[in-house]
């Protein structure tokens, strides 16, 4: 089993980044500083509690100058590179949010995000000056390196995992589409994917918003443009939004449903233990005289500890479909707990979706061994 992502902060990394200091700064006191920053409290600290405990500590062992701080992270950040650094753009956040301090901060974030990132750094300066960043933000969506215009993009994503919420942007989102304008059809993939990303954010609030911005964006014919639509939509085209279909051009079984014939899916064995697995078997033919582009997902309504469900939807097939085209396939079903999501003893509606459309249904009961009886 993997370590967690807190364990990468240990004694021995602590030690190497502090001699790594020392090596540029004579005075520092790397015993002090291990001792201070594993303290008895270490071992209950999450990954997040431990990189601002460490980027607090640092602060307390570095000169109380910032400008001078910054100078000594400086001579080493390029030997600083990795997840694991991600205390160096929290050093900005926690010592430089001082008005009087943000040429050196945006600069420093600037910096340091092609290191490691300053992605949830700058969030706590766009709340405290919303219009002020994404100005800034609009600047680096045209620099030279691809990490700082990424920062443009992933730094105002109103949904950015782990990142604090911005919540001017969830209400309006209209400052960040401005800049998104910026990079729509930017070179590097790495970009590309933060756009998306954003967009896709974006729409889980303003779905028409995004909408009429991916139809806008579509007719520049551009592939890097596309591509970004294409992924930033991906939860509008999960849930069969008639606009976003047809504009990828899937066609419209809602309208049409004797496009789709002799659908079915069906779950064996029907009644299992939680931890097994199971086979779904679905297949369906295709009634049209010309090819149709189609979406082939299944539903799972995953029962609740409070009896209610919850919907996922796994991907089986994206392609277009030739006239007369028949498909039987099995899909393997691992019913194991995960991390994001435990299963719980009930019925569990499955169903086969069509460009988001129900063809066909099934249910398999999920038992489990310390409290129920199979079958």
């Amino acid at each position: 089993m993997a370590e967690p992502l807190k364990d990468l902060y240990n004694e021995k990394f602590i030690r190497e980044f502090g001699e790594k200091v020392k090596g540029v700064h004579p005075s520092f006191s790397t015993e002090s500083f291990i001792g201070e920053v594993m303290d008895e409290h270490w071992d209950e600290r999450k990954l997040k509690e431990r990189i601002r405990h460490i980027s607090i500590t640092l602060g307390k062992h570095l000169p109380g100058d910032y400008q001078e701080a910054l100078g000594i992270l400086y001579r080493l950040d390029k030997d600083c590179e990795g997840f694991r650094y991600l205390f160096f753009p929290d050093f900005v956040e926690v010592h430089g949010l001082n008005k009087k301090d943000w040429a050196l901060s945006l600069d420093a974030l600037e910096r340091f995000t092609a290191r490691s990132s300053s992605e949830f750094a700058i969030r706590a300066f766009i709340l405290l000056d919303p219009v002020l960043m994404i100005e800034k933000m609009k600047e680096w969506t045209s620099h030279d390196d691809e990490h700082v215009r990424r920062l443009a993009s992933e730094g105002c994503r109103p949904r950015l995992p782990w990142g604090q919420a911005l919540p001017m942007f969830k209400s309006d989102p209209a400052p960040v589409l401005e800049l998104l304008e910026n990079l729509k059809n930017d070179p590097s993939l790495y970009v590309r994917k933060s756009v998306a990303n954003n967009l896709n954010d974006i729409a889980k609030d303003h779905p028409k918003t995004v909408i009429e911005t991916a139809k806008r964006w579509y007719e520049s014919g551009e592939p890097n443009t596309i591509w970004i639509i294409r992924r930033g939509c991906r939860t509008l085209v999960r849930q069969a939004d008639p606009e976003v279909l047809s504009l990828f051009g899937y066609t419209d079984i809602l309208n049409n449903p004797n496009i789709i014939t002799n659908a079915f899916i069906r779950n064996e064995p029907d009644s299992i233990f939680i931890g097994e697995t199971s086979e779904l078997h679905f297949g369906f033919q295709v009634q049209e005289k010309n090819s149709v582009k189609l979406r082939i997902e299944y539903a799972i309504d995953f029962v609740k500890a409070n009896q209610k469900t919850s919907r996922k939807i796994f991907l089986l097939a994206d392609r277009g479909f030739s006239d007369g085209e028949g498909v039987e396939r099995v899909r393997i079903h691992n019913w194991k707990d995960l991390t994001t999501r435990r299963h719980y003893m009930g019925i569990h509606r499955i169903s086969l979706l069509v460009n988001g459309v129900e063809v066909a249904e099934t249910q398999v009961k999920l038992n489990d061994r310390n409290t129920s009886n199979y079958g």
